[in-house]
């Protein structure tokens, strides 16, 4: 199963970071930015104070260019310490300018010795850390620039706006390229799995289910003892083609399970189970509660009604709730029973059933009558679910 093309793909996505084109792009802004610096730095360096200290820190900062690229171009390597050093060194170099720039060209505002070179952190931690992280990396490197030069006007105002707005949109991408790439893997396994659980149908069809089939027929026909064990296989049969064909019930990324899934596996020869064609995703806890809401109720068709009863299951999702409704066709409940039963304090599975349906904020309702066999409504409202 794991040999094939989609699993393969699978696995590809799944060891693949889904920004990784951005991660280039903040490789590519910092070399650019660099050779802008470095014209900057040419331009300016006559009335440098301290041309030493600006030949220092251009050394860091065309050295901080190659290293930080070699590691931002690995997926292993993009460490989150790693852009948080980013962002110091470049406060660092930052503030160097407060002592390589004169008076006269701070005066004239002249770009500091990072100029630039100073808007790849921002782009850095919004690829790394999402939105959040591109605006308070945005924020730090403008109330920084602030700082260095000892007064907020339209430029320093301007250019925190740019900084914190490019760290937001970058960090918006590569927070919806990771969500689209989880969608992707998770349809991809889905896709998968279902294609592996129609061949497994396909082989078990031509094997076991023919054979359990086959008994079934034969028993029938023979009847006594072989009646029973045609009766058991006709159960096997039912229950091994849900197996096959049935989507596992375990629980998703946000704890979400399938009740339709759960409730497909309980179908037998005497119980039919009717389900919309898509998933009806309920958090785990509810979906286990439903599910054993309808086997107490089953449980109750088959002591009450006897071994030749049927039942049917039919789940319903309206949107705002989800309806389960448990039918069967055996004697029914007479007037009264209920009512006597509560009265001597026997409250049995009718109060069971209600009671765990009412701690998930729903309802069920019993109808019955003599002749007319019994059905359970139960309604939970769609607030249960959680988030989809």
């Amino acid at each position: 199963m794991t040999n094939t093309p989609l699993w393969r793909a699978v696995s590809a996505l799944g060891t693949r970071d889904p920004a990784t084109p951005l991660w280039r792009g903040v490789i590519v802004l910092r070399v650019t930015t660099l050779l802008f610096a470095l014209g900057s730095f040419i331009v300016h360096y006559d009335g440098y104070a301290k041309q030493w200290l600006a030949w220092a820190a251009f050394g860091v900062m065309t050295a901080w260019t190659v290293l930080s690229s070699v590691f931002y171009a690995r997926p292993s390597t993009r460490w989150p310490w790693l852009v948080v050093v980013d962002l110091a060194l470049t406060v660092v170099l930052m503030f160097t300018s407060a002592w390589v720039l004169s008076t006269a060209q701070f005066d004239a505002n002249t770009p500091l010795i990072t100029t630039v070179w100073a808007a790849v952190p921002p782009a850095a931690a919004g690829t790394r850390f999402g939105a959040l992280g591109g605006v308070l990396a945005g924020l730090v490197v403008s109330v920084v620039t602030g700082l260095v030069r000892w007064r907020f006007d339209v430029d320093v105002a301007r250019d925190g706006f740019l900084l914190t707005a490019s760290g937001f949109v970058i960090g918006l991408a590569a927070t919806m390229a990771r969500r689209s790439a989880d969608a992707l893997t998770r349809a991809l396994r889905m896709e998968a799995a279902t294609a592996e659980r129609e061949r497994l149908a396909r082989s078990i069809h031509d094997s076991v289910l023919q054979v359990l089939a086959r008994v079934r027929k034969r028993g029938a026909e023979f009847g006594g003892e072989a009646a029973e064990l045609a009766k058991l296989a006709g159960e096997q049969e039912i229950a091994l083609r849900a197996l096959v064909t049935t989507e596992p019930t375990r629980p998703s990324a946000n704890g979400t399970t399938d009740l339709r899934a759960a409730l497909q596996l309980l179908a037998t020869p005497s119980v039919q189970v009717s389900t919309p064609a898509g998933e009806v995703r309920l958090p785990e806890h509810v979906t286990a509660e439903l599910v054993a809401v309808v086997r107490e109720a089953l449980l109750n068709v088959e002591k009450h009604a006897g071994g030749e009863a049927h039942a049917w299951v039919l789940l319903e999702d309206l949107g705002t709730e989800v309806v389960v409704s448990v039918r069967d066709d055996g004697p029914g409940i007479a007037h009264g029973v209920l009512e006597r039963a509560a009265a001597e304090g026997h409250l049995g599975i009718a109060e069971s059933i209600k009671g765990r349906v009412r701690d998930l904020g729903g309802s069920a309702a019993l109808d019955t009558a003599p002749g007319q066999g019994t059905e359970w409504e139960v309604k939970v409202p769609v607030a249960a679910r959680g988030k989809r």
